[in-house]
């Protein structure tokens, strides 16, 4: 990939608007303009724009890139820590689902129901 269509932050892509506000606090004017190019050509995101466009503008005004390795990402969740403990072992007994209700009470026919039609009472 060529450094115009790589951006000067890692993992900018998936960066949230407001950890974004604090990352380009490192980056030159040069660098700003390199990431407001590969926005506009990109997502063109108004909201990022506007942020970039503002540190740029401080930047010309004389405010100072603070100094921090971007690689290092803080943000960013450790991997987990071992495998799932579910496995054969942990698994639940084979079993057939009643087909409705609950097993524990087994269906009956109603009381007024009569097998081929009518029911009790001349109704």
């Amino acid at each position: 990939m060529s450094e115009e269509n790589t951006p000067p932050l890692p993992g900018y892509e998936g960066m949230p608007l407001a950890m974004l506000r604090h990352r380009i606090r490192s980056l030159g004017e040069e660098d700003l303009h390199r990431l407001m190019a590969y926005e506009r050509e990109h997502a063109a995101r108004t909201g990022v724009l506007e942020v970039l466009t503002a540190r740029l503008d401080a930047v010309r005004q004389g405010a100072e890139p603070s100094e921090g390795d971007q690689g290092f990402q803080p943000e960013a969740a450790p991997p987990p820590a071992g495998g799932s403990p579910v496995g054969p072992a942990s698994a639940a007994p084979a079993s057939n689902p009643p087909p409705h209700g609950d097993p524990a009470q087994p269906a009956r026919p109603k009381g007024d129901h009569r097998p081929g039609g009518g029911t009790r009472g001349g109704r």
